[in-house]
Order: structure tokens, then C-alpha cells, then sequence
């Protein structure tokens, strides 16, 4: 089975974290057994045969309703309404043989151990059928909320992929975190229980009702008349003013996650500033706005809930009189008269408890509202109907007239033309916020140009799918992200069916020997989240061989020697002139040794190409990169001499 090394290695896992320094990842030795006999007894499972597409499906683009989640499954719902409906008619047969019992064995008259103790015996047997039966139904909801959880989380993910880097920008991480969890798990606990028994109890105030006119008409309607108009009326008032309420508890949880999530990211930056008592005041803030948005719905509670409860005591005390009277005057049987109230405490009984099962179902509708709000966010960078397959590029990236802004009302870019020939590398430098990663993002479409195109080899990008476009474009970020798993994994990342002496080959190539011969388990290493447990330099030399790995035919390197010390740096700029052999490249540089190694440099200012040319032309020219160079020299840079257009070329 396919677990099984998994298990077996959680001795081997244990020792190799140990010696890393990372946290417990194994199974302990005395859960050994335990957990031997629950592997024997796991299924076996396929391999998934989830495919991912950026347009989504037809049903994908249905409006998220409650409705068509339980309806993706209706051999589980048709089975448990009919669960519902048989358990709801067999519950309410009791006061009827309790009526049967009072008037055919217990009056004077009618004296009868035998019809007694019959009618005793099927209230005991109805009582163990609707026990199995709710048993079941229970699997039954069970199973239908598991389901349809699962489908749920899988379609929430998958638009997390689809959706464009803006999104993630300007939404919190812990918003986005509350959807997947906080949301989720109402919209489980509302299927699984709640809507089973919110249509059980609605089930139940229907037969109730129809017996109640069955056993005596007049006192039903004084029951329908004197007591349902209240209880609309408070229903109605709690419908609204908890709907608010729960709405806002949703979005004050969703902001507790996310100043949590902040928190924990940044602990080291909270460490090292002292920021610690007021994070903690912040955090009581938001906490407490969550706290009021609770209080709020607490509140509403406890006027609906007491209120329904005095109406019924109310009512039942005036039916009482009313029935007392019907008894005495001889058109009403006792037997009927007591089954009557056992009929309406039944009334009332499901009503307090749709009062409970109505907050689950505010709660999940709320979930609902917050979900479809988000599925329905489209990918402001999206595939184009009919998007055609990108043929294998040469690599020419041409801008044309290209302007862009994050925002509709400030530009970051104005009207760039710029032409990069296959196989040449180009560096754009400039000073922080001049738009450089900018143009590195239009490249790779992680945003589309507000005017003008971006073409490759003469195709306008828009115009591929983005797996076809993507798959033939490299990227290391300024920041290196690593995932939790082991070095070797991180390496496959963009390739997982990479061979080992691929692997080796990126290893020397990149210069990351040193560090994978210091590892305890080399390549196969657990690395922590995020790469924690390497340095910023490690990592960044991780992302490149990740990139080498991916065998790009454009390779764009955001500011990637930012985080490198001197000796890393030129381990790495050894690596640049095999990773950048043959390849088009963009290279984002603050270093100045870095854009000296491109065969053209571009100088970007203010949203706009200032100048460009050979390293050589822009110092001979003495305009703006000229200025940067002399200034690099002045604070220290590699070279102690201004290098002449012949060494620069």
C-alpha cells in the first residue's frame, strides 16, 4: 500500500528532524502498533483523477446555493427526507395511543388491563423504531455533509488557483483562511444536523397541526389563531436582526484570523521591535469587536428564545380553560383532551428547537454569502474564450505602447516600447518604485497592461492559455518561497517527474553542493515551512536551481541576488552564465554586478524607459546610469576603477 513507507520511516523521520533541528514529524514508538492497526484496516485509494483548467466548468460557474451543494447528491437527500418523514409520523403516534388507552382502558366503563398494557407495549416498540431509524439517518446526513464539505473545499481551492495576483494582494491571508475553515465547518454542522432537523421539526408543527384539527377543530383554532400570528410576527423580527448579526461575526472571525496569521508570519519582526504588548493591545481590539459580534447575536437569543417560550405557556394555560370547559359540558372526551395537550406540548416543543436549529441556519447562510461573494471574484488576469496552445518560443518579447496602474487613477507605467531579442539579456535598473518588477509581471502575465500588448515571438500573451505561456517562462522572486518537504521536492517543484541526475546536475550547477553535503539526509532533508530553517542566501540558491530545473525558454530574475552575500554572489554569478545560455532573460537589479552581466541595460525612471544600451554606451553616454554607476563605486562597489567601453562590452 501506498502508505506504508510513509509509516514505517517515522523512526528514520524522527532522527533526521532531530539532527536538523526541526520540529517532531514522525510517529512516536509506543503509537507504533496503533498505528499499524490503522493502516491495516485503510482503504485503498486511486490515484485522483482531478484535473485543473483555468476557465472553470459549467458548473463551476452555477451561483453558489445550499440548494445545489445537497443536490450534487440526490440518492443521499431523497434518503434521508424519507428517513425525516417516516421518523416524524412515527414519533407522533403516541398520544394517540395514549387517547386510545384513556378512553377504552381507563374510564369507568371501559376498564381494560389488556388494552392498557397493548398500548403501552407499541409506544415501546414505535420508541425503539424511531430510535434505528434516527440512527440512521444520522449515517445518512453524515455521509451527505462529508461529501458535500469535500467537493466544496475542492472548489474553493481551486478558484484560490485561478484567481490573479491582485486578489491575494489586497485580501488578508486570514480572511481567506476563515473561508476554508470557519465557513466551511458551518455549512458541515448546518447539512449534517441542522437542515435534518429543522425539516424534521417543520415536518412535526405540520402533523400536529393536521391532528389537532383532527382531534377537535375548535381548539385548533383558537391554537392557530391566538398563538401562530406571535410567533410569526417574533420570527419574523429574529429572522432580520440575527441575519445582521451573524453576517458580522463572520466578518469580525475572518479579521481575528487574519491579525493572528500577521502575528505569527512576523514574529521575528514583532521580536525584534518590541512590539509585543502592542500587538497584544491591537489584538484585544479586534477580538473584542468579535466578542460584541457574538454579544449582539447572544442578545437577540435571549429575547427570541423566552419570548416563544411565554407565548406557549400563555397559550396553552388559555386552551386549558377553554378545554376544561368543552369536557365538562360533555362535547369533549378526557382521552381527547389530554392527547390534545400532549399534541400541543409537541407543538411547541419543535418550535424551541427550530429556534436553536434556526441559528445553524443563519450561521451556514451566512457562510453561504461569504462564499459566493468570493466565488464569484473573477480573475482580473484570465484566459480568453478560446485561448490557443503557445507553440514552443525563441523567446523575442516585444512591449508596444504599454502603459499599466494598479489602480485605474495612478499609472506605473506610460507608454513603453521595448524590443528583446531571442536569446539576449536584458536589466532593468532604476530606483525603487520606477517600475521595473512591474514589467517583469506584464512579461509573465501576472497582470495585464491597461493599454498597449505584450507580445512573444509576435504573439500577443493574452491570447495563449497561461499553462502554455507559463510553462515556458522561469521566475525567482526577490523573496524565495520554499514548501514544507524535503529539498529534493522543492527542486521538482515545476518539474515533479525530474530525474535524480537532473537534480544533481542543477545541485553543481547552481553551486548548492557545499549545502546539500552538510545536509543529514542530503536532498532528502526536510526543510521547515517556508524554508525557515535555511538562510535567506540558501533559499534564494534553492529558487535558482528550481528555475534551472524548469528549463524555461525565458528566465526572469527579480532582484534574486538581493539576499546574497559576497561570496554567494559570485557563486551565483558563475551559475547566471549557464542558466542564462541560450535563454531570453529579464533581470531586476539593484546590484550593479549583476546588470553588468546583461547584453543590454535598460534604465527606467518615473514609469518610463529613460535610457538604454551596452553597459558600455550607457557610462560613455554619462546620463542617468552613468550617475548610478559612479555613485555604486563611491559607496564601495566590486570594482575599484571605472571600467573602459571595452571592458564594459
Amino acid at each position: 500500500m501506498a502508505w506504508g513507507g510513509g509509516w514505517s520511516g517515522g523512526g528514520a523521520m524522527f532522527g533526521s528532524s532531530q539532527v536538523a533541528g526541526l520540529p517532531f514529524g514522525g510517529i512516536p514508538s509506543e503509537l507504533m502498533d496503533e498505528a499499524t492497526k490503522l493502516l491495516a484496516h485503510e482503504p485503498d485509494h486511486p490515484p485522483s483523477d482531478l484535473t485543473f483548467t483555468q476557465r472553470p466548468s459549467e458548473r463551476e460557474r452555477q451561483r453558489l446555493t445550499l440548494a445545489r451543494l445537497i443536490g450534487a447528491y440526490p440518492k443521499w437527500v431523497v434518503s434521508g427526507s424519507v428517513l425525516v418523514i417516516v421518523t416524524s409520523l412515527i414519533l407522533q403516534a403516541g398520544p394517540l395511543l395514549t387517547e386510545y388507552a384513556i378512553n377504552h382502558g381507563m374510564v369507568a366503563g371501559h376498564r381494560s388491563l389488556g388494552v392498557v398494557a397493548a398500548c403501552g407495549i407499541g409506544y415501546l416498540v414505535l420508541a425503539l423504531a424511531s430510535a434505528l431509524l434516527q440512527r440512521v439517518q444520522v449515517d445518512v446526513t453524515g455521509m451527505l455533509a462529508s461529501r458535500v464539505m469535500h467537493d466544496l473545499r475542492i472548489r474553493v481551492f481551486t478558484h484560490f488557483q485561478r484567481l490573479s495576483l491582485d486578489f491575494f494582494t489586497d485580501e488578508k491571508a486570514g480572511v481567506l483562511m476563515s473561508r476554508m475553515t470557519s465557513d466551511i465547518e458551518n455549512l458541515q454542522q448546518l447539512i449534517q444536523d441542522g437542515i435534518s432537523q429543522f425539516a424534521a421539526q417543520g415536518l412535526t408543527m405540520i402533523v400536529i397541526t393536521a391532528v389537532l384539527f383532527w382531534l377537535n377543530a375548535t381548539l385548533a383554532a383558537w391554537t392557530v389563531l391566538l398563538v401562530v400570528p406571535l410567533l410569526f410576527v417574533i420570527s419574523i423580527w429574529f429572522h432580520r436582526a440575527s441575519e445582521k448579526g451573524y453576517l458580522l461575526s463572520r466578518d469580525r472571525i475572518a479579521n481575528v484570523l487574519a491579525d493572528l496569521s500577521e502575528s505569527l508570519y512576523g514574529i521575528r519582526v514583532v521580536t525584534a521591535n518590541n512590539r509585543q504588548r502592542r500587538n497584544i493591545r491591537n489584538h484585544r481590539h479586534v477580538v473584542g469587536a468579535y466578542r460584541d459580534a457574538n454579544l449582539y447575536t447572544g442578545r437577540v437569543n435571549s429575547i427570541y428564545g423566552p419570548a416563544t417560550i411565554m407565548i406557549g405557556i400563555l397559550g396553552q394555560g388559555l386552551l386549558l380553560g377553554i378545554g376544561g370547559d368543552m369536557v365538562l359540558k360533555g362535547h369533549l372526551s378526557l382521552g381527547a383532551l389530554v392527547a390534545f395537550f400532549l399534541y400541543l406540548n409537541r407543538f411547541f416543543g419543535p418550535i424551541q428547537l427550530l429556534v436553536q436549529q434556526y441559528n445553524a441556519l443563519q450561521q451556514g447562510r451566512s457562510s453561504i454569502i461569504r462564499l459566493r461573494e468570493l466565488l464569484e471574484v473573477p480573475p482580473t488576469v484570465d484566459e480568453v474564450e478560446g485561448a490557443t496552445e503557445l507553440a514552443t518560443i525563441e523567446g523575442r518579447i516585444s512591449f508596444e505602447d504599454v502603459s499599466f496602474g494598479y489602480d485605474d487613477e495612478h499609472l506605473v507605467l506610460r507608454h513603453i516600447n521595448l524590443e528583446i531579442a531571442s536569446g539576449e539579456s536584458v536589466a532593468f535598473v532604476g530606483p525603487t518604485g520606477a517600475g521595473k518588477s512591474t514589467m517583469a509581471k506584464l512579461a509573465n502575465r501576472f497582470y495585464d497592461p491597461t493599454s498597449g500588448r505584450v507580445l512573444l515571438d509576435g504573439v500577443d500573451i493574452r491570447t495563449v492559455t497561461l499553462r502554455s505561456l507559463r510553462s515556458q517562462l522561469g521566475v525567482v522572486p526577490q523573496e524565495a518561497f520554499l514548501f514544507a518537504g524535503s529539498i529534493r521536492s522543492n527542486l521538482s517543484f515545476g518539474r515533479p517527474h525530474i530525474t535524480g541526475a537532473e537534480i544533481e546536475e542543477a545541485i553543481d550547477v547552481v553551486g548548492l553542493r557545499d549545502l546539500v553535503d552538510r545536509l543529514p539526509q542530503g536532498i532528502d532533508t526536510v526543510v521547515h515551512e517556508r524554508g525557515q530553517t535555511l538562510s535567506a542566501g540558501e533559499r534564494q540558491l534553492l529558487a535558482l536551481a528550481r528555475a534551472f530545473l524548469a528549463r524555461p525558454r525565458v528566465l526572469i530574475l527579480d532582484e534574486a541576488t538581493s539576499s546574497l552575500d559576497l561570496q554567494s554572489e559570485t557563486t551565483i554569478e558563475r551559475a547566471l552564465d549557464r542558466l542564462l545560455e541560450g535563454r531570453s532573460a529579464i533581470l531586476i537589479a539593484h546590484r550593479l554586478t549583476t546588470a553588468q552581466r546583461a547584453d543590454r541595460i535598460v534604465v527606467i525612471d518615473r514609469g518610463g524607459v529613460v535610457e538604454m544600451g551596452t553597459p558600455g554606451e550607457l557610462l560613455a553616454a554619462g546620463g542617468a546610469y552613468a550617475a548610478m554607476f559612479d555613485a555604486w563605486l563611491a559607496s564601495g562597489g566590486r570594482d575599484s576603477t571605472r571600467p573602459d567601453d571595452e571592458q564594459t562590452d
